[in-house]
């Protein structure tokens, strides 16, 4: 068994997704203990930022005539593609930072989808396989508040993980993140502890979910 998991906070120390991102794998190891977890940190270890113009050029470029940094660029896209396929169950831990995916989870997923296993129209050759996504977020942006309708994450990674790539998605998320830091939300601080308890309890459901169901496939 094989979990896959993506970290894109980044703070190595004290991140929420990180921290909620932990109990989901926890809970995986209940039921798969031993088993192995590959991961790839994209915020302690960005791509390179030149990768996807460089892996974009090889479609237009004639084999003899490819630069290094574009054969480097299209090897980086196999290796992510790689590492996808050899994974039972994933994990991506994906907070939100200025209102919508951090720039390097960007790169990733434009980076994979010139792998051509992973193109767009093609084969969803991950079809069925079940994905938690942690997210969070420093201020409010359910129904009712100011900012509703301005976190322009969420939605994006559904469709990218459910509708591009084919995975079965569950999404654990906390609220109000920033409000033990930031005076101004300090009567918020009391649901933002409640978010983040929830959040955990929901990890860890989902955790024994796309755990229960790895389990059950590899039984069948």
């Amino acid at each position: 068994m094989t979990l896959y998991r993506l970290d894109a906070s980044i703070r190595t120390e004290g991140s929420v997704t990180r921290a909620v991102a932990d109990t989901v794998q926890n809970a995986w190891s209940e039921t798969h203990p031993g088993a192995q977890v590959l991961r790839r940190d994209l915020g302690a270890h960005p791509l390179p930022a030149d990768s996807w113009r460089n892996a974009v050029g090889v479609g237009f470029t004639p084999v003899e005539e490819r630069t290094a940094a574009q054969r480097d660029a299209a090897a980086l896209a196999s290796v992510l593609g790689d590492e996808l396929l050899a994974a039972d169950a994933y994990l991506f831990a994906i907070p939100l930072y200025n209102y919508n995916i951090p720039h390097h989870v960007k790169s990733w997923f434009d980076l994979l989808l010139t792998e051509p296993r992973f193109a767009p129209g093609g084969d969803r050759i991950l079809e069925g396989r079940p994905a938690v996504v942690v997210t969070a977020r420093g201020g409010g942006y359910g129904p009712g508040t100011p900012r509703e309708g301005w976190d322009h994450s969420t939605p994006y990674l559904r469709r990218m993980f459910a509708d591009i790539l084919g995975l079965d998605v569950h999404v654990a998320e906390a609220e109000l993140t920033l409000a033990g830091v930031n005076p101004a939300m300090e009567a918020l601080r009391g649901l933002a502890a409640q978010s983040l308890a929830d959040a955990h309890t929901t990890a860890e459901e989902h955790g024994r979910t796309i755990a229960a169901r790895v389990a059950a496939l590899t039984a069948a």
